[in-house]
Order: C-alpha cells, then sequence, then structure tokens
C-alpha cells in the first residue's frame, strides 16, 4: 500500500503503475496512458471505479479508493474464505455471500465482509450438501455452490426478502434506538438534532469518531435501529446516501433516506439528491443507515436549527413507516 495519500494527477512512480495495474484488474484500464505517470487517463479510470463502487468520485485515490481496488481482485476461489480477525474483505466475499443468500442461505447483507453470519451460512449450506461442516470456504465449497445455484431460479435472495420484511413493522420515535454521527464542520447539526430527537423520547447516541468504521462499530455496539451521519461538502450540491451494491440495496435505508431528502432540501442552497452507495460507514453499519454530505459548509450550520428539525420530522415519519409504498 502506498504511504500517503491521496495518488492524484501529476505524480508518477511504482504506486502509480501499481495502481494502474489494479484498476485494470478491476475492469478499468486507464486507456492511452503513459507508463508510469497519473496522466488525464489515468484519472478517468479512477472516476469510473469510483462511481462503479459507490464511492465518492474525486479521480484521485485515496486510500478508501486502494483498498477497493484491493477487494475488487479478489474473485471467489482465489484464496480460502473463513471467519478471521481482522476479517476477510474482498470480491469474492460477496460473490460467496450473494451465492449463498441466492441458495436460501441467510449470510447477511452481501458487504464483501466475512463475519458471523456468513460464517454460519457456509456452515448450513457445509451440512445441508454432505460436506465436512467446518466453515471454510475452500474449492468443494465452491464448487457445490456453484452447481446448486445453477440449478436455482432467479430471485432476489433470502437477505433481500428478509431485508423487506423486517421494514414494514411499524414501531415509534418513543425508544427508538438512534446513532447521530458527523465528520467534522458540522457538530452543531449532529448535537441540536440529538436533542430533539431525545425530546421526543428516541435513544440517542451521539459520535464524531473521526474514521468510518469507528462510528460503524459504535452504532453496531448500541443496537441502534438507524444511523443518520452527517459529512460537510465544500459546494451546494447535497447527497444523502443509503447501501446499496448491485445486488442488493437497504430498503430501509433509501426509505430513510428519501424522507432525509424531501425534508431537508428546502433548507439547502443547492440540489438534494439520494444515491446508493458503498462508502464504509453505510457498509459496516448493521442497522439502516444514511449518511448526509450537505453544503456549503457556512450555510449549512447558519441553518442547523432547521435542517435539525426537517430531520427530525422525517426520523419520527421514518419510525412509524420504515417502508413506504413507494420504496417497498
Amino acid at each position: 500500500m502506498p504511504g500517503h495519500f491521496p495518488l492524484t494527477r501529476g505524480q508518477s512512480g511504482e504506486a502509480v503503475r501499481d495502481l494502474k495495474r489494479r484498476l485494470g484488474t478491476a475492469g478499468f484500464p486507464p486507456q492511452g496512458s503513459d507508463a508510469g505517470g497519473y496522466c488525464d487517463a489515468t484519472e478517468a479510470a479512477v472516476r469510473d471505479f469510483q462511481s462503479a463502487r459507490g464511492l465518492n468520485v474525486t479521480g484521485s485515490c485515496d486510500e478508501q479508493t486502494w483498498l477497493a481496488l484491493i477487494e475488487a481482485g479478489w474473485q471467489l476461489g482465489d484464496r480460502l474464505l473463513l471467519l478471521a480477525a481482522p476479517m476477510l474483505r474482498g470480491d469474492d466475499v460477496g460473490d460467496l455471500q450473494r451465492s449463498l443468500n441466492h441458495v436460501g442461505f441467510d449470510c447477511g447483507r452481501p458487504d464483501g465482509i466475512f463475519g458471523p453470519a456468513a460464517g454460519r451460512a457456509v456452515v448450513d449450506f457445509q451440512r445441508n450438501s454432505g460436506l465436512t461442516p467446518d466453515g471454510v470456504c475452500g474449492p468443494s465449497t465452491v464448487s457445490t455452490l456453484r452447481l446448486v445455484s445453477r440449478q436455482s431460479g432467479s430471485g432476489p435472495g433470502v437477505a433481500s426478502i428478509r431485508e423487506a420484511e423486517s421494514g414494514r413493522a411499524s414501531t415509534s420515535i418513543v425508544g427508538l434506538r438512534v446513532v447521530v454521527g458527523q465528520f467534522g464542520g458540522l457538530s452543531s447539526i449532529a448535537r441540536t438534532l440529538s436533542r430533539s430527537l431525545r425530546i421526543r423520547g428516541a435513544t440517542v447516541m451521539s459520535t464524531d469518531e473521526y474514521e468510518a468504521p469507528a462510528q460503524a462499530a459504535a452504532a453496531n455496539r448500541f443496537g441502534a435501529a438507524a444511523y443518520v451521519g452527517f459529512d460537510a461538502r465544500p459546494d451546494a450540491c447535497s447527497v444523502v446516501s443509503y447501501f446499496a451494491v448491485p445486488s442488493f440495496e437497504s430498503v430501509g435505508g433509501r426509505s430513510l433516506g428519501k424522507r432525509i431528502v424531501d425534508e431537508i432540501a428546502p433548507h439547502l442552497d443547492g440540489p438534494v439528491s439520494l444515491d446508493g452507495m458503498r462508502l464504509p460507514v453505510l457498509r459496516e453499519t448493521r442497522m439502516p443507515a444514511v449518511l448526509c454530505s450537505v453544503g456549503p459548509v457556512r450555510g449549512v450550520v447558519d441553518r442547523s436549527d432547521r435542517i435539525s428539525a426537517a430531520v427530525t420530522r422525517a426520523v419520527c415519519a421514518w419510525s412509524e413507516r420504515p417502508v413506504s409504498a413507494d420504496t417497498a
């Protein structure tokens, strides 16, 4: 891994050459670029990769993009997959999760992280297939899984069905466990929102951990029913994002995100979009989660009270109907 991020246009050296090799392996070869430099073609390839992976599209290779490139280099069968510390991550894990879910073995949403749910699903599949139930996905398990998958029909998979069904249960804001996070510059909104939700009876934990995985881990430990995060943007084009990959999306996250977009749009200067993304804080939380990337910072901070009130209305409405008719 390069020692310094981001890698940007104009740089050269072994790290940039390695970046180009990894882009090519992932299916995004820089077309017509020079041998060792971070040129226009390299930047365009990075942008395409970031867009396809649900990352922030900057054209610069930051640490998040680099780690995603490493994960994209793994294909199912390249290595043994098992529960380990730290947990294994990669496209091979995501492929395994999708395949297991497809044939009816629920290993949770296909986030590309081999966690306890994936381990249990592998053991269950092995036991039901007459394999040694050791929880290690090796050549025999992969070949059997591929055979069974070919014999199965098409469908959303058990994880998608469970996600949709779990979101249909209405609840109340009273006692709802909510985590409110922020990644710098928007503490006034986070504080005001937390206070507003508590007044309405929610149980709220605030976090301003710098690293997204740390915020996700805190939300998971808290047993939150929802995570709402804030990230500052320099421009007036705001984005509310929820977890989604090509084969799966968080229905509850999309529903919550849509409600937030509808409520906050009148209070922001520019357009507000709703996007399914694979950002770490969305990927690693186990509950419906949204990240509100809003800007410009000065204007957003000046309207903290109005934005917080809008998000409070959205969370309260979502708690009563987590999956609305247009997101089911």
